[in-house]
Parts: C-alpha cells; sequence; structure tokens
C-alpha cells in the first residue's frame, strides 16, 4: 500500500460519479443509448445484370449478387418487407453497349430504366435512387467523356442532364450523381424541372474521394477491366477535408437536397464537419472495400462479423449521418426486426 493512502481509496477520494453505473446492465445501457441504427436509416445498393433468373455472386464482396431486372423486383420486395426505406440500382453494362460517350447512358431501355419501371411496378412504396455518371457506359470506364487523357467537364455535364432525365421518366425518385463533374448538380436540376420532374431529389456525392476502397464496386459493374488511368483528376484527393466542405456547400448552393459523402469509415471526421457545417440531410456510402473488408475478416474468424457490422454503421451515425448506404441494409433490417 502506497504510503498515506487509506486503504478504501475510492472512499476517500469520495467518488460521486461513477459513469459505469449507467453500464451495469443491458437495460441500463438501453436508455442511455445516445445513437441507434434503425431500418430507416439503411438504404441497400444493389448491382443488375441481363438476363433472366439470374443471381451471379461478386467474387470480391461475400453475400452480394448481381441481379437480372425480374431478381431484382424479388430483391426489392424483400428489402421493402424488411423495412429499407430505398435501394440504389447500378447496372453492369455489357461490353458491346459501352462506347466512348456512354451512350447507353441515356437509352431509355436501357438496364436500370427497365429496372426502375419493373420495381416501381411491383413495390411502388419503395424508393428509387439512380446512379448519374458515366463509368459504368464507356468504354475507357471514366466517368465523364474524354479528349485524350482530359476528362471534358462541360460535354460530360451535358450527357449527365440527359441520363438523368432519362432516370427520371423511368421512375427514380432520386437522382445521386457521383460523377464529380463541377456544375453538374445545377445543371441537372435545372434539366429536371425544365422536364417536369420538380419533385426529383438530388442526392449529390458531394465529397467522393479518390479512394482506393472502390476495387470490388468496380468489379461488380465491370468497370476494373476498362478503366484507363485513374479518377484524381475529378474525384477529391484524401489529404483534403477544407475543400470538402467547399465542395459541399456548392451543391448545397446549386440544389442537391441530400448530401453524401464516400466512401464512409475513413472520412468519419468529414461527416461530422459536414453536418456540423450544413445541418442538411447528410449520407455515407460504406462502399464495397469496407464491406469486403468485413466479410473477409468474418469468414476467417479474426472478428465477429455481426458485431463488426453493426459497430460499423453506428460509427456512421455517431458522426452524424441520416443515413447510410450500405451492402449490410437488409441483412441488418431483418435483425433490427426480430
Amino acid at each position: 500500500m502506497t504510503k498515506g493512502l487509506p486503504a478504501d481509496i475510492s472512499e476517500s477520494l469520495g467518488l460521486i460519479h461513477r459513469p459505469r453505473r449507467n453500464r451495469k446492465s443491458e437495460w441500463a445501457r438501453r436508455l442511455v443509448r445516445e445513437n441507434v441504427v434503425t431500418s430507416n436509416d439503411l438504404i441497400w445498393p444493389i448491382f443488375i445484370i441481363e438476363g433472366e433468373k439470374q443471381r451471379v455472386p461478386v467474387p470480391s464482396m461475400p453475400g452480394v449478387e448481381r441481379y437480372s431486372v425480374d431478381e431484382a423486383v424479388r430483391a426489392a420486395h424483400e428489402a421493402a418487407e424488411a423495412g429499407v426505406p430505398a435501394i440504389a440500382l447500378f447496372p453492369f453494362t455489357e461490353p458491346g453497349l459501352r462506347d466512348p460517350v456512354g451512350s447507353e447512358a441515356w437509352n431509355p431501355g436501357n438496364l436500370v430504366c427497365r429496372a426502375c419501371r419493373a420495381i416501381k411496378a411491383e413495390v411502388p412504396e419503395l424508393g428509387l435512387i439512380t446512379d448519374v455518371a458515366l463509368d459504368p457506359y464507356t468504354s475507357h470506364g471514366h466517368d465523364g467523356v474524354m479528349r485524350g487523357e482530359e476528362i471534358l467537364n462541360d460535354e460530360t455535364v451535358r450527357i449527365l442532364c440527359r441520363q438523368a432525365v432519362n432516370q427520371a421518366h423511368a421512375g427514380a425518385d432520386v437522382i445521386s450523381p457521383s460523377d464529380m463533374m463541377d456544375g453538374r448538380v445545377a445543371a441537372i436540376r435545372a434539366a429536371l424541372d425544365f422536364a417536369g420532374f420538380q419533385q426529383v431529389q438530388i442526392m449529390s456525392y458531394a465529397a467522393k474521394y479518390a479512394s482506393a476502397f472502390y476495387g470490388p464496386f468496380r468489379d461488380a459493374i465491370g468497370t476494373n477491366a476498362t478503366l484507363i488511368g485513374d479518377k484524381r483528376t475529378y474525384q477529391m484527393d484524401p489529404g483534403n477535408a477544407e475543400e470538402a466542405l467547399r465542395e459541399v456547400a456548392q451543391d448545397i448552393e446549386e440544389g442537391a437536397d441530400m448530401i453524401m459523402v464516400k466512401p464512409g469509415m475513413p472520412y468519419l471526421d468529414i461527416i461530422r464537419r459536414v453536418k456540423e457545417n450544413f445541418t442538411v440531410p447528410t449520407f455515407a456510402y460504406q462502399v464495397s472495400g469496407e464491406y469486403a473488408m468485413i466479410m473477409a475478416a468474418a469468414q476467417n474468424g479474426w472478428i465477429d462479423g455481426d458485431r463488426a457490422m453493426m459497430e460499423s454503421l453506428t460509427g456512421f451515425k455517431r458522426a452524424g449521418c441520416d443515413g447510410i448506404l450500405t451492402y449490410f441494409a437488409v441483412t441488418v433490417a431483418k435483425r433490427l426486426k426480430g
């Protein structure tokens, strides 16, 4: 015993505040929990492919499949029944349909548009979010039109407007531009309004970083094989935070209804700063690489997969997210439903 201290040190120190009292049992922890994930927080990204009765696994994303349109309708039913409010659609475009300008993006009969119409006809209460970018449709795998090695901003924005209106005609509820071209939110908003789609929302990928965590996604939509170079001239540098706030401010000014940060877990500080500075509906995308790491570690027995899944989503809520795009969405919603 240290000289001069009584045997009962806690009594001598007068510990009035004992935070552990609020952690002593499950019911107590539930009462004081500050952040809770619910099914209302979840958006389920799904991949769609050509064909019928097709569910094709994505090897780099255990548990994730590509769905033909008919199977996507069944998946939409599953999401709605689990309590997930919305799904986000991403196409695997056949190589023969890709060209330098991504013309399949504005084809009314393209895969995304057919999926939108089919899902809306069967599950009208489910929100549909569609990605606006050219990378699933271009032969070079970039989000915009190229001249040499340069991505042409304004020429690309004009095409994105056609793509957005095309998706709105097909039944998309939310247009989500992920291309990171300058000025595209204002242009898309004007195009939607002019076409009579004033009620279609825009969820902007406002702070989208040039991240190493996108690899499995690019496998899923088939752009890993086509991508020429990288996307660092238009996606954000991972070292920048102030720039993210400027990007978000610009997109809000241009008419974005909701803001997204992508990726999620490596950028929780950006999510927090966006929410505190702008107080707009703020979302994060728990991207394919984040999902794949958790699943791979869980399958190898290195972590408790269920706990890691929930802990990661709680981290987004704690950082300030109003919602999360996650491949875990339906799994989590079913678990929460009991």
